[in-house]
C-alpha cells in the first residue's frame, strides 16, 4: 500500500469532522381531554435538534398551547425547552399571561439548578436546588424513557429523582412498566413517586409510546394551569406529523 492511500482514512475523518452538523426536526401535536372525554387544549409541539451517530439529539422545544373557541384556535400558553444543560434537563420558560403565571428554571452553573417561579397573579418565589445526575427536570422525562429504551422495552424500571419546581425541591420517582385499559400503545410506562406519603398524594402518570420511540400518549396532571388553585389533570394523545432524518431511540 503507498504512503498516500495510507493517509486517506485520516484525512476523511479530519473533513468529516470538519463539516457542521445538519440540523434535523421532530413535531408532533397533541390532544388534551377530561377523563369523560371533554376537549381541554391542544398542544403543538417543534422540537429542533440535529443527528448524532444516527440518534436525533434535542437542541431547542417549542411548545404552544391552543384553546379551541368559536372565534377560532387561540394560544393561551407557551413553552420554551432549551436542551443545552442536558437532554434531562432542560431549561425552562413557561408563560400562562391568562392567570399572570410564569416559571423560569436556569442553570447558574454545573451544580445548581435555579427556580424563579411567578404565581398566579402573585409574588416571584425562587428556590435553588442541587443537580444529581440522575436530576430530571419537566419535559426531560421523554427523553429520559428514550435514554433508556433498552430497559423499557424489555421492561425494567428506572430510578431518578423529578424537580418539582413550585416546591423548591426535587423527589425520588420511578420508571417502570405499567398496564392501562385507556392507554393502547407498543409500549406503556408509569412515572410515580417512591416515597409513601407521596404515593397517597400524587398518582402515577401513565405515558404511552410507539415503537420507534414517540410519545404517543399521556395521562395524568399537566403543568397548565385550571384555575388558581389547580392544574389541569387530562389524558393527552399525541400525533407525529414529522419524524427526524435520523433514530430516536438506539
Amino acid at each position: 500500500m503507498s504512503r498516500h492511500l495510507r493517509l486517506w482514512p485520516a484525512s476523511a475523518l479530519m473533513a468529516a469532522l470538519a463539516m457542521p452538523v445538519a440540523a434535523d426536526l421532530f413535531q408532533f401535536t397533541g390532544s388534551a381531554e377530561r377523563a369523560d372525554g371533554t376537549p381541554l387544549y391542544d398542544e403543538q409541539h417543534r422540537v429542533e435538534g440535529f443527528c448524532e451517530s444516527g440518534i436525533f439529539q434535542p437542541l431547542e422545544h417549542q411548545v404552544t398551547y391552543i384553546r379551541r373557541a368559536e372565534a377560532g384556535e387561540k394560544a393561551f400558553a407557551n413553552k420554551m425547552l432549551d436542551y443545552t444543560p442536558s437532554s434531562i434537563r432542560p431549561g425552562v420558560n413557561f408563560r400562562q399571561p391568562d392567570f399572570k403565571e410564569s416559571l423560569k428554571i436556569t442553570y447558574p452553573d454545573s451544580g445548581s439548578v435555579a427556580v424563579a417561579w411567578q404565581k398566579p397573579g402573585g409574588d416571584i418565589e425562587r428556590s435553588s436546588v442541587k443537580v444529581s445526575d440522575n436530576l430530571v427536570v419537566d419535559a426531560g422525562f421523554d427523553n429520559l424513557v428514550r435514554e433508556n429504551w433498552e430497559k423499557v422495552v424489555s421492561k425494567n424500571s428506572v430510578k431518578f429523582r423529578f424537580l418539582a419546581p413550585t416546591r423548591g425541591t426535587d423527589y425520588a420517582f420511578i420508571l417502570e412498566p405499567a398496564q392501562s385499559e385507556a392507554i393502547d400503545a407498543d409500549h406503556v410506562v408509569q412515572i410515580r413517586p417512591v416515597n409513601l406519603v407521596l404515593k397517597f398524594l400524587v398518582d402515577p402518570i401513565i405515558l404511552g409510546y410507539n415503537s420507534k420511540g414517540a410519545l404517543t400518549a399521556y395521562s395524568g396532571l399537566t403543568n397548565v394551569r385550571e384555575n388558581a388553585d389547580r392544574n389541569y389533570t387530562a389524558a393527552i394523545r399525541y400525533t407525529v406529523s414529522r419524524y427526524p432524518e435520523c433514530e430516536l431511540t438506539r
